[in-house]
């Protein structure tokens, strides 16, 4: 079934179809989120930066990681919290419950310093996402050591990764006004709404 969205002010999302040759690409997003995220069908208009894109996220969510793909998500909403990014923040809400991380938890993401429901390694990895995402970099040699404590250098890199590589999708999504899909908007009102998200310009209505 095609994606149906609104009209966009901005750059609007073409239609699954448009570029023929990311056809496969767009099947493995299907089979991983259960759609085509819209931020790439805005994308599209450059085929070659929609495969970069999609061979950077097959390798940030390998299955074969050190880091669970579930708390890989709750790294990027933090991340994309502290750049203001509210698709991102939907989106990561999705893919956390998707791999598994209890609803509870996810709505205490926030309170994460102090919520039971959080390992200290965790709440060691979300400050320096918190810290690696704000701007300027709020990153410390401090952090780095904490960091060390809990984590290794493979799943430190992971980690800082997935920072980086929201980096990159919050200023997209945010400049786009990228509309948002009806999987993510539901997991935000749910989860988000009660902590002051809101879809805002990334409404579909």
């Amino acid at each position: 079934m095609d994606q149906k969205v609104k009209p966009s002010p901005r750059l609007a999302p073409l239609p699954v179809g448009h570029a023929p040759e990311l056809e496969e690409t767009f099947e493995f997003s299907k089979k991983s989120l259960g759609f085509v995220p819209n931020s790439m069908l805005i994308m599209q208009r450059k085929p070659k930066l929609v495969k970069a894109f999609s061979q950077l996220s097959q390798a940030i969510w390998d299955p074969n990681g050190e880091v669970d793909r579930g708390f890989k998500r709750l790294v990027g909403h933090v991340a994309s919290r502290a750049a203001g990014c509210v698709y991102c923040m939907a989106h990561t809400a999705e893919g956390a419950i998707h791999y598994g991380i209890d609803d509870r938890k996810l709505a205490a993401v926030w309170e994460y310093r102090t919520s039971p429901l959080f390992s200290e390694a965790e709440r060691v990895a979300l400050d320096f996402a918190l810290a690696a995402a704000s701007v300027p970099n709020d990153v410390t040699d401090e952090m780095f050591a904490e960091m060390r404590k809990h984590w290794s250098e493979n799943q430190i890199v992971e980690i800082a990764a997935v920072v980086a590589y929201f980096g990159f999708l919050n200023r997209w999504n945010d400049t786009m006004g990228t509309p948002l899909e009806p999987e993510p908007i539901a997991t935000g009102e749910k989860y988000l709404a009660s902590h002051g998200w809101k879809v805002g310009k990334h409404s579909r209505k």
